[in-house]
């Protein structure tokens, strides 16, 4: 990062006519992205905690005179949003202001302030699913990784929100990943209704999945047999590409679970700005504080490829 206050030996050039243009403060944005991989919330607390609170499993044989058997409920995990701080400004001295013979360059700093804010914040909500498969940056409540097939039942025994073999976007993977939505169960053991919402790629995967999700007919094949993710709508959210992803053929898939990957919002973005009475420095900053993470594993089904 470069640091210090903006003054006239920091281009120089802006002091003297015959720049025709300047460039590099400010460029064309993706759209907002990182709505895509969360639901996001606002927050008045300095932190969130989401408990796990265990229903109650199957109802037994009651003999018939005997006494209902009463079942009881337990605290599972504990999922702690705790909200970080994130600030960038910039100084610029009175004499650069006054100077400065391109108005437009002054112009674009707020935006560039808040271009760097905007890239930050999608940079962080990436930086869970890039780091989804190992736990050295990230874990959910139960210890393990985002994307994992050990993840921690609060009755005992464990269970994944992992494609099993690892497998690179294809028909044939997401047909699996279907399945496995399907076949997921509480922590009492009991079927819910789990199913994909959106189907979340890096760039690399993008005519990829398009190919696959949006052919009629199967991908790739000569078979005149349908498109069954195609037919049955089964990612009605679609396709979301993010360019944060670093991963190239890393591939995931969001579902329907009330509680999985959610974003708190405790300070939006402000932008305030101010004189220095002692130096006349113009000083600008913006100032942001969220946090996000996982709370249930089977909001997201993830694979990194064979």
């Amino acid at each position: 990062m470069v640091a210090g206050v903006i003054n006239t030996g920091s281009h120089p050039k802006l002091l003297w006519p015959g720049v025709y243009t300047t460039w590099g403060q400010v460029y064309n944005e993706h759209h907002e992205e990182f709505t895509e991989l969360y639901d996001v919330r606002d927050s008045d607390k300095a932190y969130e905690t989401a408990v796990q609170v265990t229903g109650f499993g199957l109802a037994p044989v009651k003999p018939e005179g005997t006494s209902i058997t009463n079942d009881s409920e337990l605290q599972g995990i504990l999922t702690n949003y705790v909200h970080v701080p994130y600030a960038l400004g910039y100084q610029v001295t009175y004499e650069e202001q006054r100077d400065n013979l391109y108005e437009e360059v002054s112009m674009r700093r707020a935006k560039a302030n808040a271009f760097s804010m905007r890239q930050t914040i999608e940079t962080s909500a990436a930086f869970i699913y890039n780091n989804a498969f190992n736990n050295t940056y990230f874990t959910t409540g139960d210890g393990v990784a985002l994307v994992s097939n050990a993840h921690v039942a609060a009755v005992g025994g464990t269970y994944s929100n992992a494609l099993t073999p690892s497998a690179d976007l294809s028909e044939a993977a997401l047909e699996d990943v279907v399945i496995q939505a399907m076949q997921f169960k509480t922590d009492r053991g009991l079927f819910i209704n789990i199913m994909p919402r959106s189907l979340i790629i890096p760039p690399q995967e993008w005519a990829n999945a398009h190919r696959i999700l949006k052919s009629v007919l199967q991908n790739d094949t000569s078979n005149n047999a349908i498109n069954v993710l195609n037919a049955t709508n089964a990612f009605p959210e679609g396709i979301k590409l993010n360019h944060y992803l670093t991963q190239p053929h890393a591939w995931f898939v969001r579902t329907n679970c009330p509680e999985g990957m959610t974003f708190f919002w405790r300070d939006h973005p402000d932008l305030a700005q101010d004189n220095d009475f002692s130096t006349k420095n113009l000083m600008a900053s913006c100032y942001m504080r969220f946090s996000m993470g996982c709370t249930d594993p089977r909001g997201i089904i993830g694979s990194n490829g064979p």
